[in-house]
């Protein structure tokens, strides 16, 4: 069984503000996603970016096979929104925005409302096999890339670079706070007996704080001494695949030609010795093309086939 992880990239349909211009370049990007989800022909896939519902259903119907399609309701500024796309059924468990208590609303610019929740929603399904059940839950956390509140997308001077740069890593880490919250849950305060996966755009790479905040207890990663020796920590733990990814994989975005490993499939520990294989864009390839993107209007990729991402994944046997 094969699950993944995949930001589309401004999966809109055609004539809207974010998404193709027209209905060639529309049916182009569906035509190249289509093309790698049925190469990796996942049992289930979280997916981000997903600006019209409409559109996903499209992409569903290209797909070989019968696919379900699931939708967060909590959407941002954009209409983007995070979801599943599935080959079997699952039941929605959480569907949350709202930072957990007592967590506090966090600053996002030099004037306005402070947020209280999340750009994205963080949503969780329960997904059943024939073999067992398991727990998903996908998410899409503050991007990087720095907008100043007026559409500008470069700053006036390096102290507002500063400043944004600071309220995206507030807004970021109060979001992975409100996942491993949901995660908690699913966990059922012991992921020993309780299956759970955690998926999404990080936004940020493996060691950022950010990424750390959804492990858990510390001490026992994929790669450490501690990594073989059971402890009472297991029970609360997330792992990140990332480590069993080979190396010259191990990047799901290019950003000013510089390889980022920014999307993550997380386990619980009752999955980790499942877990026989990992990596990034399609299984087979030693090398996953993407376009190197930079700080720009993400609107001015809105008629690119395909996605800037690549998607990263695992494959589980029971």
């Amino acid at each position: 069984m094969l699950l993944g992880t995949w930001n589309l990239e401004n999966l809109y349909r055609p004539g809207g503000k974010f998404g193709p211009k027209d209905k060639a370049a529309y049916e182009a990007k569906l035509a190249s996603l289509a093309a790698t989800i049925n190469v990796l022909n996942p049992s289930v896939l979280g997916v981000q970016e997903v600006g019209d519902p409409e559109a996903l259903a499209d992409l569903a119907e290209m797909l070989d096979g019968t696919w379900h399609t699931t939708l967060s309701e909590h959407a941002d500024e954009r209409g983007i929104r995070v979801g599943f796309l599935t080959s079997l059924p699952v039941f929605v468990v959480a569907d949350e925005n709202r930072f957990p208590a007592p967590l506090r609303p966090v600053q996002t610019g030099d004037s306005g409302r402070p947020a209280d929740r999340a750009g994205r929603g963080v949503l969780a399904v329960t997904v059943s096999t024939r073999a067992f059940f398991f727990d998903v839950a996908v998410c899409h956390l503050k991007s990087k890339l720095l907008s100043y509140g007026d559409g500008r997308f470069q700053p006036r001077d390096e102290g507002e670079r500063a400043r944004f740069g600071a309220y995206a890593l507030y807004r970021r880490a109060a979001e992975a706070t409100l996942v491993r919250s949901v995660a908690n849950r699913l966990l059922k305060g012991d992921g020993r007996e309780h299956d759970v996966v955690v998926l999404g755009d990080l936004n940020d790479e493996v060691s950022a704080a950010t990424t750390q905040l959804l492990l858990g207890p510390p001490g026992s990663e994929i790669g450490t001494p501690g990594f073989d020796h059971p402890d009472k920590g297991d029970a609360q733990r997330l792992w990140n695949a990332a480590p069993l990814i080979p190396a010259e994989q191990r990047y799901s975005r290019i950003h000013a030609g510089r390889r980022e490993l920014i999307d993550h499939v997380l386990v619980s520990r009752s999955l980790l010795h499942m877990v026989t294989e990992a990596g990034t864009g399609v299984p087979g390839t030693t090398a996953t093309a993407l376009p190197s993107v930079g700080d720009e209007d993400p609107a001015e990729r809105r008629n690119a086939p395909g996605s800037d991402h690549a998607p990263v994944w695992i494959r589980i046997e029971r």
